[in-house]
């Protein structure tokens, strides 16, 4: 009886064994079926290797090796200014290079989000060619609310008195837009666009042209400016906007009739008898 249990319990782990070798066997073949496919899929897309960030770097960190790394990304969606082994993020005895936008993980290192070797993170950094630098002074009305982010765009309105006798010009107190899709490259001492918290900005940095820098400080030390928060994606450009008073009030204005003056008439009396007769006669001078 014993010698029949010991050839059962023999047989049933043998069989167990071999049940656990072929599901084994099984899911190997399963595993090597799978890595074939992703590979062929690997192939199937063009890829090439470019320096990728590996953790989130905020704005202003020095740019280190062991942030970035080497990884396969699509040819087909390539962005411009990318770094990669024949144009070296890193080159020996050149000055480290600064992070001049925030970026997350696994996004790719753009020559538009870092510094050259030795630059700074500053506002020269977000200027481009022809550019420059303006700050506006705003408060919770003006300035939206708080809702203002570097990177931002906004419309600008002008706010006045105009004088003017001509009865064709605007009279009165006057709002004007005076430049459209201005971008801002800080709030207050803030150019970090990752900020998410509402803050009431006493003052906005703009990047304008010189041009635009000679309008907007002659707009702001003649009158009130208001910022109009624009869309990301709205590429429109506004019309040519200006309302006073009259057009807000919706005053028409009225033109004043000027009376006709009678014609002149001259008169002669002559007597015919008793009566005396009034005859019409030319005026002379």
């Amino acid at each position: 009886m014993r010698l029949v249990f010991g050839l059962v319990l023999v047989a049933g782990l043998a069989l167990a064994g071999f049940a656990v070798h072929l599901a084994q066997k099984q899911f190997g073949a399963y595993q090597t079926a799978l890595e074939q496919e992703r590979s062929k899929a690997v192939e199937a897309v063009p890829t090439h290797h470019i320096y990728v960030t590996v953790k989130p770097i905020a704005r202003g960190e020095v740019l280190t090796e062991d942030a970035v790394k080497l990884a396969p990304w699509p040819m087909e969606i390539m962005p411009e200014g990318v770094f990669a082994e024949e144009r070296p993020l890193f080159v020996e005895g050149d000055a480290p290079r600064v992070v001049t936008r925030a970026m997350d993980k696994f996004e790719a290192v753009l020559s538009s989000r870092v510094s050259e070797p030795g630059g700074d993170a500053g506002l020269t950094s977000q200027l481009e060619r022809g550019e420059r630098a303006f700050a506006l002074r705003v408060d919770v009305a003006t300035g939206v609310s708080g809702f203002l982010r570097p990177g931002d765009r906004v419309d600008v309105y002008w706010t006045g008195r105009v004088a003017s006798n001509n009865p064709n010009q605007p009279q009165g107190d006057v709002t004007k837009l005076i430049e459209t899709g201005v971008r801002l490259i800080a709030v207050d001492q803030t150019a970090d666009s990752a900020a998410a918290d509402a803050t009431i900005a006493r003052t906005v940095t703009v990047a304008v042209t010189p041009q635009q820098v000679a309008g907007l400080a002659q707009a702001q030390s003649t009158g009130r400016l208001s910022l109009s928060l624009l869309a990301v994606n709205d590429e429109s450009v506004a019309e040519n906007i200006e309302i006073d008073q009259r057009a807000l009030l919706g005053i028409v204005e009225q033109k004043r009739e000027t009376a006709q003056a009678a014609p002149e008439t001259c008169s002669t009396r002559v007597r015919r008898g008793s009566e005396v007769v009034t005859i019409p006669i030319p005026c002379t001078n």
